[in-house]
């Protein structure tokens, strides 16, 4: 195991992140689109609201956590028959009657926690990590120093094993045994990549190797045909990643990727125009792009309610205002005017991420913080379209975890090549 996991902990990610701010069930899906535009991740952590004023403790505070919410889920919402005719009620919905209730989602860990151990936690499904702001702690370890977290070491299973993730996650460290308030900071998976990502050098020869060499291409996906209807993606929505691949078969009987219906895509886009889409139009045609002037189901008109924040009093307060269907209203910017061209070569907004079977780790973690997605579709190596498999974020901790051990070097006594290693891991 990379000494990066044994000796680095989850305070060390926490440097920089602001409190977080509950958002509450019993808020509007209006409200909650709004947070999900500044949420990583394209989701938010959804709570109940907290019945008494108060410190709480580490059971109270998960019990009260009910799931995380992201836009796929609000489209697929949008897109039910009686939201489409009252736009307005479905706005106003609470959460609480949207988001999907998983409370394993979140974790609560103590800032002491190992990043061996937090990187356990999400490989078997936590999307968040919950921490405790403090008074002691200062965001950073000792460059692996023995000294700073001995004593905490010295107790703990350094093997990463399951059985030690409860230990490890209730401790308390020496650098967090006082607390200012009841006040946290939410880690998300991206948190953890984009640190991964400065310690490359630590964790070398693996971030150079082909994803499909180490394991991190997950062949079972979620996927709909471009012709069936795009509503189909919603009937069992997946939850990692949430994607569903529109494909296209070719005359080999291969599928090849045009597009897909996420929650990366869907993220800051008009959510009740998408949602008409996803109604009533094929999945080719959502992914692709449809224009006013195309013949076709899409030319019916639609209305959609202005938000309360564009009412002008003017104008008798809120409008409705009627409009035929573009792919424009999504946000997706098709460049050709007719599906037909569309079909070929379009590449924008819509357009799905890709990489390639031996593509190195190390460039899919880039391209995947950089677009600010939360997976990548792999193809063949040898056609761009040909659909293989996808890595999200837990396929990449799965992969650059089950790595052989390595042996930390003693303390006090680096060699040049472990000094460099350490450096890399701090910027």
């Amino acid at each position: 195991m990379a000494s990066v996991f044994l000796y680095h902990v989850v305070g060390d990610l926490t440097v920089g992140k602001p409190e977080m701010v509950e958002f509450c069930e019993t808020e509007s899906v209006e409200a909650a689109i709004k947070a999900i535009g500044d949420s990583t991740e394209c989701g938010i952590p959804v709570w109940k609201r907290k019945p008494h004023a108060g410190i709480e403790n580490n059971e109270m505070k998960q019990q009260r956590f009910v799931g995380i919410l992201n836009s796929l889920d609000i489209v697929a919402f949008f897109a039910k028959n009686e939201c489409l005719e009252d736009h307005d009620k479905a706005r106003k919905t609470p959460v609480a009657e949207v988001v999907a209730h998983n409370n394993s989602l979140l974790r609560q860990v103590d800032p002491g926690t190992r990043l061996i151990d937090a990187l356990e936690m999400m490989k078997h499904g936590v999307k968040r990590l919950l921490v405790r702001k403090s008074v002691v702690w200062q965001g950073m370890s000792k460059r692996f120093s023995i000294l700073y977290n001995g004593k905490w070491l010295k107790n703990a299973d350094t093997s990463g094993s399951n059985n030690n993730l409860g230990v490890s996650s209730n401790r308390p460290s020496s650098s967090s045994t006082t607390t200012v308030r009841d006040s946290f900071c939410c880690l998300s998976r991206e948190d953890v990549i984009r640190f991964l990502i400065g310690c490359l050098g630590a964790l070398a020869p693996l971030p150079l190797s082909p994803i499909s060499s180490v394991g991190a291409i997950n062949r079972n996906y979620k996927w709909i045909e471009a012709t069936s209807e795009a509503i189909e993606a919603t009937q069992k929505l997946p939850e990692d990643p949430s994607a569903i691949a529109v494909l296209e078969q070719l005359q080999d009987g291969q599928y090849k990727i045009i597009g897909e219906i996420s929650a990366s895509k869907l993220w800051k886009c008009d959510h009740l125009a998408a949602a008409w889409a996803l109604a009533n139009l094929s999945g080719g045609q959502f992914v692709m792009g449809v224009e006013d002037n195309v013949s076709s189901r899409s030319q019916k008109d639609f209305s959609i309610n202005k938000a309360a924040g564009d009412n002008n009093p003017a104008n008798g307060g809120e409008t409705t205002r009627r409009k035929k269907f573009s792919s424009k209203s999504i946000g997706f910017n098709p460049a050709n005017q007719s599906l037909a061209a569309t079909r070929s070569m379009y590449r924008g907004r819509s357009a799905p991420l890709t990489c390639k079977v031996t593509s190195s780790l190390a460039a899919v973690m880039a391209q995947m913080l950089s677009h600010r997605a939360t997976h990548v579709w792999v193809t063949e190596d040898e056609s761009d379209d040909v659909i293989v498999g996808v890595v999200g974020y837990a396929d990449i901790m799965v992969a650059v975890t089950k790595q052989p051990s390595s042996v930390a070097p003693p303390p006090g006594r680096l060699s040049t090549e472990h000094s460099g290693i350490v450096n890399d891991c701090h910027h």
